[in-house]
């Protein structure tokens, strides 16, 4: 039988289960005798407890607070600062102090409203430049950079500003959780379940055999169920134990998901840079994140942003300082892209605008200064394979006619003005460093029934990016079987191997890897009318260059993938909406698994882009709240705002991955910024841009400012 080919599309798995409306998610699911949980958060942003009176409780209800947690009051994501709940003092508005549940929802949080907290308020941190706790602090470069500084023919100084972003899901954060026997059976909305499992075997004192997470259909996460549910998951748990074996769901409400789960890390860069004879000889770049009110995931969000902050460039003095700081604001965590949206948008954006001061094309500019295979990474690694940048921008300036527009867009006037950007960007594919050798060890499971159908079992999920169907497709190709004969089911614990969690752009180059040799091993091994597993583990390449991460030295990443992209858009001088004309993107993931898949992978991460660009507007205010905190006042791209959107895929395979494929979930994000708001600074009249996302509001007041 011939094998399923690689690369064509099929239906996806999943498919008719959604769009027929049988798919399950966590609200879902009501089984009987469900109490709902619900928390009492902070209303301040940091203040001492000093004493908190619940109300008397009605028959049935449930009670619980820090001392009711069996092991640590904390929650393992890198470090364990994060408590499960507040003991003595609250670092946040939302925080949880305490839990409730209940058989109604509603009259749960009628009691958790008539809970006395008595606070001492005191002044929170809210400014990253001035903030006191640095988290975590990188230091590394290469070369000269004084040297190159003082004897450039000019030098260069700037500072970039990135916000929020809200990573939106449309199912918003929730599960189910029972003690069932001595055991925590935890099902629900999440990306990570071993993580989930980690959590409570560590807040609960368990053995692992003892807890038990399972999956649900999951309606987005885009980094934001990462880590997240683990909190949510410990919530419920607590009331659970105490419940008599009745499950507990704890569902959050959007304006509550929105108000206290992480967020895009907002940034600060300050970017130099020496040139000499029209080229770049040096840059000193200094980074900040604002990690919020625990380090959660930020010591590897910011590892990602240091490893991108030279972009696709090579630079031969480099000196870089990343710090994460603690502000007294609703920790940030993962989302797409993981860091490097932030620093791709400072280092696009300034080397645009040195082009300018020097009086020449953008794009000659940078084109002049990319990097190629062999040369050093900004942490001196080596780009071990191709860098196929001049082919796809050759494609993206031709779809998009950029070298014309921009022309054209040089002699305008009126009220409409145009403008067209473009940017270059990579995403380091998989975690950085050894981490999938060192912390991760990836396994994988295949399980061949004695009727010859095959389930495909890990511990990545399936979140909308179509993970059912292309592992699936990589096994039932190897087995030259048909796809239907072949079933990724949603992860559960007591099943499925750790493969690690479904981020870093990870799961088809490194996951799939391990299912594709798998399938080799069942090919070569299978015998009709029985049942037979088999496993395979990850392996490093040998190539790698070992990565210290002390001194962020080595290769960060086994490979790299790589995206152009170009935006054109018009701004009225008289309001300063914008209007998104077109983008065109250009993007090298390798081998698609299934081209429909990957092109959809694109267009959506693009679109994200689009709205990190403009409308995504989301700050704190004074008292360190969240200030939109529902769909009224955040707003995200809708049908209505999709512009014409082109994708090419360009394919350099990599050897590692399956039938050469590598990391392309994150892929398509970081660098839309810089190609919007570089058509944007055109349109404006060279007006610079130096935050994201920009709005209509600041585009008009830029305007009338410049007398425009």
């Amino acid at each position: 039988m011939a094998p399923h080919p690689i690369s064509e599309p099929v239906v996806k798995k999943d498919h008719d289960l959604k769009m027929s409306g049988r798919a399950l998610y966590a609200a879902d699911h009501y089984p009987e005798g469900l109490l709902f949980a619900a928390a009492l958060r902070s209303p301040h942003a940091r203040a001492r407890i000093l004493k908190v009176t619940p109300p008397e409780l009605p028959p049935g209800h449930i009670y619980a607070d820090h001392r009711d947690i069996p092991g640590p009051n904390e929650i393992p994501i890198v470090n364990c600062d994060t408590p499960v709940l507040a003991v003595d003092a609250v670092q946040y508005v939302g925080e949880p102090i305490l839990v409730m549940a209940g058989p109604d929802e509603r009259a749960v949080r009628k009691l958790l409203s008539r809970v006395r907290v008595d606070y001492e308020v005191l002044e929170p941190e809210l400014d990253v430049k001035t903030a006191g706790t640095t988290y975590c602090d990188y230091n590394f470069g290469r070369g000269d950079v004084d040297k190159a500084m003082a004897e450039a023919d000019k030098t260069y100084d700037e500072e970039f500003e990135t916000f929020y972003q809200e990573q939106a899901y449309i199912e918003p954060q929730g599960l189910v959780v029972r003690w069932e026997e001595g055991k925590i059976i935890a099902r629900g909305s999440m990306q990570c379940p071993y993580y989930v499992h980690e959590a409570l075997v560590h807040a609960f004192a368990l053995p692992e055999d003892k807890v038990r997470v399972v999956q649900d259909v999951t309606g987005g996460g885009f980094g934001g169920k990462e880590d997240f549910p683990s909190n949510l998951a410990c919530l419920a748990a607590l009331c659970a134990m105490k419940a008599g074996g009745r499950p507990v769901g704890l569902f959050l409400g959007r304006a509550e998901d929105m108000e206290c789960s992480t967020k895009r890390h907002p940034s600060v860069s300050r970017y130099r840079a020496a040139v000499k004879n029209g080229r770049l000889t040096a840059l000193d770049i200094d980074v900040v994140f604002n990690a919020g009110a625990y380090t959660t995931l930020t010591g590897v969000v910011l590892l990602r942003g240091v490893a991108s902050c030279v972009g696709v460039y090579k630079v031969d003095n480099l000196r870089v300082r990343g710090r994460g700081v603690k502000t007294n604001t609703v920790p940030c965590g993962a989302y797409r892209g993981f860091g490097a949206p932030q620093t791709v948008f400072a280092v696009e954006m300034f080397m645009g605008h040195i082009a300018g001061d020097l009086g020449l094309d953008p794009l000659d500019f940078k084109i002049a200064h990319l990097a190629a295979q062999g040369d050093l990474t900004s942490t001196s690694g080596r780009y071990h394979h191709p860098v196929p940048l001049p082919a796809m921008i050759e494609d993206a300036v031709k779809n998009s006619g950029y070298r014309e527009k921009r022309e054209l867009c040089k002699r305008q006037d009126g009220r409409l003005r145009r403008g067209v950007g473009l940017s270059l960007w990579f995403h380091g594919a998989g975690f950085a460093g050894t981490g999938e050798r060192d912390f991760i060890k990836a396994r994988v499971r295949l399980v061949k029934s004695a009727d010859g159908r095959v389930e495909a079992l890990a511990s990545n999920t399936d979140i909308g990016q179509g993970l059912k169907t292309t592992f699936a497709k990589i096994v039932a190709h190897e087995l030259g079987i048909p796809l239907d004969r072949v079933t990724a089911c949603s992860p559960d614990t007591d099943r499925c191997p750790n493969s690690g969690p479904t981020v870093a752009s990870r799961s088809i180059m490194t996951v799939g890897e391990l299912f594709r040799r798998a399938a080799v091993k069942l090919r070569e091994g299978w015998a009709d009318g029985v049942e037979q597993v088999f496993e395979d583990d990850y392996v490093q390449p040998d190539y790698i260059i070992p990565y210290d991460y002390d001194r962020c030295r080595g290769d960060a990443y086994a490979t790299y993938s790589w995206a152009a992209c170009v935006v054109e858009l018009e701004v009225d001088l008289l309001t300063g909406v914008h209007r998104v004309l077109g983008v065109w993107g250009c993007f090298d993931a390798g081998t698609p698994v299934d081209r429909t898949i990957l092109t959809g992978q694109m267009e959506g991460g693009l679109l994200q882009g689009i709205g990190y660009s403009s409308m995504e507007q989301m700050k704190y205010d004074r008292a360190g709240r969240i200030r939109n905190k529902t769909f009224s006042d955040y707003l995200i791209p809708t049908a209505m705002d999709v512009p014409l959107i082109k994708v090419t895929l360009h394919v350099e395979k990599f050897p590692e991955g399956p039938y050469g494929a590598k990391g392309a979930g994150e892929l398509p994000l970081p660098g839309v910024p810089a190609a919007y708001l570089s058509a944007l600074e055109q349109a404006m009249g060279g007006i610079p841009v130096r935050h994201a996302p920009f709005s209509a509001e600041e585009t008009l007041a830029a305007v009338m400012e410049a007398g425009k």
